[in-house]
C-alpha cells in the first residue's frame, strides 16, 4: 500500500515522472490480463458487495503518496481494496435493475478512445470523432427500423449522450423553446408551460423539469392502464383542462419499456395527440430500444414516426460499456437553436462554413469524449446478426422464466412480459417478497431488485447481462424457489 509521508518533496527539474512507452506497453498488458482474468472469475464472486459503509476508505491511507509507487502495487490493491467493494454488474448472475453490460470490443474501443484523448467538441478538434459518430448513428437508424427523418441526410440526426437522463433533458429544452418561439432562453420560464409523463415514467423527467425551469408542479403524471402504460384518453383530457386554465402544454414523454415493469406506452394515439396539439413527443426507449434490432419486436415502436426525439442506451443491453446513450431528433435545427452558444474562442473556418456538425451544440456540456469508437467496435465485431442472436436469446430466457413463475402456485406474474424483464411476486405478501430478495442478495448467488406495482412489492428479474446463459437463469429460479420455501416455513 501507499506510504504515508509528507507531501512537499524537492525534486530535480530535469527528472520526468511520466510513464515511458515501454512501461505503458508492459503495464498495459498487465491491465488487460487483469481484466481478462476478472471476466473469467467474476461468476465465482458474490454479486453484491458485502462491505459496510466506510470499509473501503478505512483501507486507504490518510494522505496521498509523496513519491510514486510501483505499478504492480496498484494492481495488487485492485484485488485487495477495490474488488471487495465492487457489486458485479458484469456477473452472469446479475438480474437487477436493467443491465449495464459490456463486452471485449467495447472495452477495447474505449481503451483506444482514452489513448487518443480526443476532446471532440467541434468538427475541427478531431474530424474523425464527429464523422464516425454521425455515421454510426445513421447506421443505427436502419438497424433499429427508425424513421428516415432521424438520419443526418434528412432534417434530423443523432448524437451520443452520456445517459437517457441527459437525452430527455435536451428533448425537454428543445420542446420548451419551440413552444415559446425561443424566447424562454432569453427571458426564462413564465410558469405556464406544462409537460406530461405517466406515473411510471423514469424519475429523470422530474429532474429535467426542475433543471429546465418548468417546475415539478407543472409536470403532470398521467394515469396508466392495467398493463402500466399511459392512458391516451386521460392525457387528452388533461391537455384540454390545462389549456382551458390558461396554461401552455408543450411536451410529452412516452416510454417504450418503463423501468418498473417494461410497460409499452401506446405511441400511435399518443403521437396523434401530440401532432394535433403541437406538443413535442420524446420517446424514451432506454433499455427496450435494443430489442428493435430484431424485426419481430418492432411492433412495440409502432407510432415512433410521430416522435420529435428518441433515445436508447447501447450501454444497457447492446454490449457497449457505459456510458453511451443514442439520441435522435427529427429537426436538428430546433435542438441546435436551443443549445448553441458560440463564443469567440470557438470560432473556426469549418464551423463558419456550415458544412460540418459541431456536436457541442447538441447537448448540455461543451466537452465530449470519442464514445462512437466503442460503439463502432461493438457493431463491427458482432455484426447485426450477432447482436440479434444475443437479444433473442435473452428474451427467450426471460419468457421461459416467466413460464416457470406461471406454473408455480406460490407465485404470480405482476405485469405483462413483453421482452426480457419479469415482474413477479410470492402471493403471501410484501414481507415474504422482501425477505426472499434480501436473502438472495446477501447470499451473493445472484442479484435482484424490486419495484412497487399497484402498491405491492414486486420482484424484478431482468435477463440482459452479456454472459448470462440458460444455466444461470435456471439456477436463479431454483434459488428463488429455495428461499420461498424458507420464508414460508
Amino acid at each position: 500500500m501507499m506510504k504515508q509521508t509528507g507531501i512537499d518533496v524537492p525534486v530535480s527539474q530535469e527528472k520526468s515522472f511520466h510513464m515511458t512507452p515501454d512501461e505503458f506497453r508492459r503495464y498495459g498488458h498487465a491491465v488487460v490480463d487483469w481484466i481478462a482474468d476478472y471476466q473469467t472469475r467474476v461468476e465465482s464472486l458474490p454479486v453484491m458487495s458485502r462491505v459496510k459503509p466506510g470499509d473501503i476508505r478505512a483501507m486507504l491511507p490518510e494522505r496521498p503518496p509523496a513519491q510514486g509507487e510501483a505499478f504492480e502495487e496498484l494492481l495488487k490493491d485492485m484485488d485487495r481494496v477495490m474488488l471487495p467493494g465492487i457489486t458485479h454488474w458484469q456477473s452472469p448472475n446479475w438480474f437487477g435493475y436493467f443491465p449495464c453490460n459490456a463486452s471485449g470490443p467495447g472495452i477495447l474501443g474505449d481503451l483506444l478512445s482514452s489513448g487518443l484523448g480526443v476532446q471532440g467538441m467541434l468538427w475541427s478538434t478531431s474530424p474523425a470523432c464527429t464523422e464516425l459518430e454521425t455515421h454510426v448513428m445513421d447506421w443505427l437508424v436502419g438497424m433499429l427500423g427508425l424513421p428516415e427523418k432521424f438520419r443526418s441526410s434528412a432534417s434530423g440526426g443523432g448524437v451520443i449522450q452520456d445517459t437517457a437522463s441527459s437525452a430527455a433533458l435536451c428533448g425537454l429544452l428543445a420542446g420548451r423553446e419551440r413552444a415559446t418561439n425561443y424566447v424562454t432562453n432569453q427571458k426564462g420560464c413564465d410558469g405556464r408551460l406544462v409537460a406530461y409523463v405517466s406515473t411510471q415514467t423514469h424519475s429523470s423527467l422530474q429532474k429535467a423539469a426542475m433543471i429546465a425551469g418548468i417546475g415539478v408542479d407543472n409536470l403532470r403524471a398521467i394515469e396508466v392502464d392495467e398493463s402500466f402504460a399511459m392512458k391516451a384518453d386521460v392525457l387528452a383530457r388533461q391537455i384540454e383542462a390545462d389549456r382551458n386554465a390558461g396554461l401552455t402544454p408543450f411536451f410529452v414523454c412516452a416510454t417504450m419499456g418503463t423501468t418498473s415493469s417494461n410497460a409499452m406506452d401506446p405511441l400511435i394515439p399518443l403521437g396523434q395527440l401530440c401532432r394535433k396539439n403541437n406538443l413535442w413527443l420524446h420517446v424514451d426507449a432506454a433499455m427496450a430500444g435494443t430489442a428493435m434490432l430484431c424485426p419481430e419486436f418492432r411492433h412495440f415502436q409502432n407510432g415512433v414516426e410521430f416522435a420529435d426525439s428518441y433515445n436508447f442506451n447501447p450501454h444497457k443491453w447492446m454490449f457497449t460499456n457505459f456510458d453511451c446513450s443514442c439520441f435522435w431528433v427529427a429537426d436538428r435545427k430546433a435542438l441546435i437553436q436551443t443549445l448553441s452558444i458560440l463564443p469567440e474562442y470557438l470560432r473556426n473556418q469549418a464551423t463558419e462554413s456550415g458544412a460540418v456538425i459541431d456536436y457541442r451544440d447538441w447537448h448540455i456540456q461543451l466537452g465530449r469524449r470519442f464514445r462512437s469508437l466503442k460503439l463502432w467496435f461493438v457493431i463491427r465485431h458482432y455484426g447485426v446478426g450477432g447482436l440479434q442472436h444475443h437479444v433473442r436469446e435473452h428474451v427467450r430466457l426471460a419468457q421461459e422464466f416467466a413460464s416457470w413463475v406461471r406454473h408455480d402456485a406460490r407465485f404470480e406474474l405482476a405485469a405483462p412480459v413483453p421482452l426480457n424483464l419479469v415482474c413477479f411476486r410470492l402471493k403471501s405478501g410484501d414481507t415474504a417478497n422482501q425477505a426472499i430478495m434480501d436473502r438472495l442478495n446477501q447470499s451473493g448467488d445472484l442479484f435482484l431488485t424490486h419495484t412497487k406495482l399497484n402498491g405491492r412489492l414486486t420482484l424484478r428479474l431482468c435477463v440482459g447481462q452479456t454472459t448470462t446463459q440458460a444455466g444461470h437463469v435456471e439456477r436463479a429460479w431454483k434459488r428463488i424457489q429455495q428461499e420461498a420455501e424458507a420464508v414460508e416455513e
